[in-house]
């Protein structure tokens, strides 16, 4: 008995030391992370400019994002000590910073950028309203040690030059500087040979962004971004899904698939005019309409409505829809340098390739199931209330976030009217969208009902 007491002991003494270094680890390795934590929220400024043999990157980094980094400092405070920070300044400006950019020229990789100066800044300074005063800021004489300025307070300034071989050509970059707070968000200005700024604004990392992209690269990125949106959009996907299930032949399909198609291709088109309201809660509808238009869908398949104008449904929905593609699209305009309409243009066709694609998997999927483990009758109203289901919550969810904002009634002032005339615009052009289609799905495409793989 007196042996097993002393196994226990010997177990227990073992278990506290083991405890005991495990507690010692974590605090030895948990203080640097403490003394450098990542800030939640970083606002990254830039200006990008290209001169005869050299491309000028200047940057303001907050100095919350870069921690203590070695600086030199004064008082229990951490009191930055100007005058002898210089080379570390230039070694967080090095590692930190431009070891996550990448500049190109055309394609070419710059390599070796050149660090011209460096220089911290004071939180209430607003010198980087233009590149003239950003780069004469950067270039000043440091702050004088006598300001009391903690070490994570201020700003960054980093000028750095790339050799290039032409100010003509075509600039790139893809700065990755996303790991700078758990939400970076970056404000980059290009500045063109006439002193006009193109602006671009995003958050995280982006990837590559072309300054000044040519029409191919402008298609092909914009493409993507359609292909992946369609993909991604869980809601435009089941209301995809909803069209489907009870429409699996071509015949049935071509004129569903094409209405919801032009409709959503026109109100893209009226977004990249600006034919959309600016109040703040237009989104939010949007979005609440987007989930109202599945379950309505999901109920139709359930009722077992006639196909015959479905496509006509389809085609008031999807211009619902293309506002809800247009709101991504609003953002990423900003990417399309002077090519707006091709950039439109191919990100109405990555949408489309996506549907395409959609449509490739899910009819065979939903052919075998009907086939092989539920009858189609059963399968369509099962299938059919489980994405209303999904869908109704949705719609509950963001209507409660519609309601929170402030409806009020509008101004009845000239923009008001101006308003009115757009969406006047819309709507008449919509209708004889929708005449024209109605003339050509007479004439050359067979009934849908007849093709459906159900009807009512």
């Amino acid at each position: 008995m007196s042996n097993n007491k002393k196994h226990v002991a010997n177990t227990f003494f073992v278990f506290r030391v083991c405890l005991t270094l495990l507690f010692g680890v974590f605090a030895i390795a948990s203080a640097p992370a403490l003394a450098d934590e990542i800030p939640s929220r970083v606002a990254v400024q830039g200006f990008v400019k290209a001169e005869p043999g050299r491309l000028n990157l200047l940057m303001r980094i907050p100095m919350d994002s870069v921690g203590e980094a070695g600086l030199p400092l004064r008082g229990s405070v951490g009191y930055l000590i100007f005058s002898e920070a210089q080379a570390e300044l230039e070694d967080v400006a090095a590692d930190r910073i431009l070891q996550s950019i990448q500049m190109f020229e055309d394609d070419q990789l710059l390599d070796s950028p050149r660090i011209d100066a460096v220089r911290v800044s004071l939180p209430s300074s607003r010198t980087f309203v233009d590149y003239e005063t950003a780069l004469a800021n950067v270039r000043s004489a440091p702050l004088a040690d006598d300001v009391d300025l903690y070490y994570r307070q201020g700003f960054l300034d980093v000028l750095a030059s790339y050799p290039i071989t032409s100010a003509e050509s075509r600039f790139s970059i893809d700065a990755r500087l996303g790991g700078l707070g758990l939400e970076t968000t970056t404000v980059l200005r290009y500045v063109v040979e006439d002193g006009s700024e193109r602006t671009f604004s995003y958050i995280g990392n982006p990837g590559r962004v072309y300054l000044d992209p040519r029409w191919y690269q402008a298609v092909f990125n914009f493409i993507v971004l359609g292909f992946d949106h369609i993909l991604e959009g869980t809601d435009h996907l089941l209301f995809l899904f909803c069209l489907l299930i009870p429409l699996r032949r071509v015949g049935a399909l071509i004129p569903v698939v094409t209405s919801f198609t032009i409709a959503h291709s026109i109100t893209l088109l009226a977004s990249a005019l600006g034919w959309v309201p600016s109040a703040i809660w237009f989104p939010s509808l949007i979005e609440t309409l987007i989930a109202l238009s599945i379950v309505y869908m999901a109920l139709e398949n359930i009722v077992g409505v006639k196909q015959r104008h479905r496509w006509k449904v389809t085609f008031g929905f999807g211009l619902i829809h293309g506002f809800g593609f247009s709101f991504l699209l609003t953002e990423s305009m900003q990417f399309a340098g002077s090519h707006l309409v091709t950039s439109l243009l191919a990100f109405n066709l990555g949408v489309e390739l996506g549907q395409i694609l959609v449509l490739l998997l899910m009819v065979p999927v939903i052919h075998l199931l009907f086939k092989h483990a539920l009858p189609e009758r059963l399968g369509v109203i099962l299938l059919s209330a489980i994405v209303a289901h999904w869908a109704w919550h949705w719609m509950q969810d963001r209507f409660v976030g519609f309601m929170a904002y402030d409806l009020s009634l509008p101004t009845l002032d000239r923009y008001f009217f101006a308003g009115l005339l757009q969406w006047g615009a819309l709507l008449a052009l919509s209708l004889g969208v929708l005449w024209l289609m109605q003339e050509l799905f007479t004439r050359y495409l067979a009934t849908p009902s007849d093709d459906a793989g159900h009807t009512g």
